[in-house]
């Protein structure tokens, strides 16, 4: 296989990722026990968050850590739902006004207050250009927010947008101490870059707060005995970087970490053979996909990105390489997400109409590109695609990165291929559409392969506006359909969400969005 580095300047985020605190009684793995029951949860993540500022960072990793240290206005049940979080209630008054009563008496970490002023700071600076959010992209649809009381806020937006209360529940709502914003700000002004003081200083309202972190090894928590909501269970939880499958299989069998994710599916067996450990399975709204850099020679050739699409047999891939786990991806957006169609005709695997896009197109002898990844998955991903492209003539190294510069370089668009997933957090089409292939979010909004087609860009913006949601259904549906036949992206698969337990943990719940849910977790 041929391989070569990938030479790039790397920013290090600051990671997180915790460890568990030992007590006078200890299980002798360094964890704490208290009347027979474990009060500390550590938890091993393949990789560094790239920020536990809400505003920064819309990666996999950061959303987990922050998840468990702050809250949003709404918030989505265990049944998929959303109901009132420190919002007691948000009701649309208007077509384009929402009013939201929020929650008296919820107090910040840092013992500040939560009211109207403190909502209306937030999403005011995560529509900021000046701040320069990549989760902006989830709230343009809003025009201003009025402080109406001391806790009621009006958010009027553009056009009628249906789906604001799911948008509200994502991460990118999560409600950030108005004296961190203050102080984040005055960093700006005295020339620090943004996002860099509450990335240090994470306050926000959640059922854990913010303990400490040793860069690139964990993020620690510990319970808030001043939440306003139902406390949770253990007294820490503890984030800990572990990149190896192999290393947080381990730590899993020797009880040093009590959950792991993610599990690679050639893994599954292996984990349920183990004594006292178990693959905990969910239902994702997530799609894996091979992204091409539409801005970029070949790759702006409709007919080259098919004919590579058409080279790929994703059950074969799903079989092969992933032992029949995940569920093959006929368009961009999951079952389990509100706009999903099955009417989506895919671009079937064909090599010999594969050759001959490519002849047409001008490369009769094929070329040569690059594929980025930078985990196992991804890289084992890179290896089928390497060897499925050389049989239609395109020849492919693979080049390998760390997280925090693969997302800088398909960010900027300095590639020619990557591997890649997107999960709808939202589990609405909108989250799962707009941020990918509308061309106003092309680079690390989520558009990272710089797809540019005015007909998707109507239809995605028609969807957003339009209050009848057939219509809406109808929009997506075509839009999807444009989307799979320009093959922008190659969708491979939509994964299981796999997290390795041991048998001890109780509670645990993963959303489809992949995030998982630590308040009711408990060990016994």
């Amino acid at each position: 296989m041929k391989r070569r580095p990938l030479a790039i300047v790397m920013i290090l985020f600051i990671i997180f990722l915790a460890a568990c605190a030992g007590g006078e009684n200890s299980t002798g793995e360094g964890v704490s026990v208290k009347d027979g029951s474990k009060k500390s949860l550590t938890v091993d993540l393949s990789a560094d968050p790239v920020s536990l500022d809400p505003h920064a960072a819309n990666d996999g990793t950061s959303l987990y850590v922050m998840n468990a240290m702050y809250d949003t206005l709404v918030a989505m049940n265990k049944d998929l739902e959303i109901e009132p979080a420190l919002a007691e209630s948000l009701e649309q008054i208007d077509d384009l006004v929402w009013e939201a009563k929020i929650r008296q008496g919820v107090k910040f970490h840092d013992g500040s207050e939560l009211n109207a002023e403190v909502v209306k700071a937030n999403l005011d600076r995560v529509r900021d250009p000046e701040v320069g959010s990549p989760l902006s992209f989830l709230f343009d649809m809003i025009s201003t927010v009025k402080v109406i009381d001391d806790y009621t806020v009006q958010i009027e937006t553009k056009f009628p947008f249906a789906a604001l209360p799911s948008h509200l529940a994502h991460p990118g709502g999560h409600m950030i101490s108005l004296e961190a914003i203050k102080k984040d700000y005055q960093q700006m002004e005295d020339g620090g870059e943004p996002f860099t003081y509450i990335n240090e200083n994470p306050i926000g309202t959640g059922y854990f707060k913010y303990d400490k972190r040793v860069n690139g090894e964990f993020v620690s928590l510990v319970k808030n005995e001043a939440y306003w909501g139902e406390q949770a269970k253990v007294d820490q939880v503890t984030f800990k970087t572990v990149p190896e499958d192999a290393s947080r299989i381990a730590e899993l069998r020797t009880g040093e970490a009590d959950i792991i994710y993610p599990v690679n599916p050639n893994d599954v067996k292996q984990t349920n053979s183990n004594k006292g450990t178990a693959v905990h399975e969910t239902e994702s709204a997530s799609m894996s996909y091979l992204g091409m850099n539409n801005s970029k020679e070949p790759f702006q050739d409709k007919r080259v990105r098919q004919a590579i699409a058409m080279a790929i047999n994703k059950q074969e891939l799903v079989d092969g390489v992933f032992a029949g786990v995940p569920l093959v991806a006929n368009g961009p957006l999951a079952s389990t997400v509100n706009g999903h169609s099955k009417n989506v005709e895919p671009l079937g695997y064909d090599l010999e109409k594969a050759r001959e896009l490519l002849e047409e197109a001008g490369y009769e002898t094929g070329f040569s590109a690059s594929i980025l990844a930078y985990d196992r998955t991804t890289s084992d991903i890179a290896e089928y695609v390497q060897v499925q492209l050389e049989k239609i003539g395109i020849d492919v190294n693979i080049e390998q990165a760390e997280v925090g510069a693969y997302l800088e370089v398909t960010g900027n668009g300095s590639f020619d291929m990557f591997i890649g997933s997107w999960g709808t957090v939202t589990l609405d089409a909108d989250y799962g559409l707009y941020p990918m292939f509308h061309s106003q979010n092309a680079g690390n909004a989520g558009n990272r392969s710089f797809f540019n087609h005015k007909q998707v860009d109507e239809l995605l913006e028609k969807a957003r506006q339009t209050s009848d949601e057939q219509e809406r259904l109808q929009f997506y549906e075509e839009a999807q359909q444009i989307i799979v036949d320009e093959a922008t992206i190659v969708p491979l698969y939509h994964s299981v969400l796999l997290a390795g337990l041991r048998e001890e943990v109780k509670g645990f719940y993963q959303y489809p969005s992949s995030f998982p849910f630590l308040r009711d977790v408990e060990i016994k």
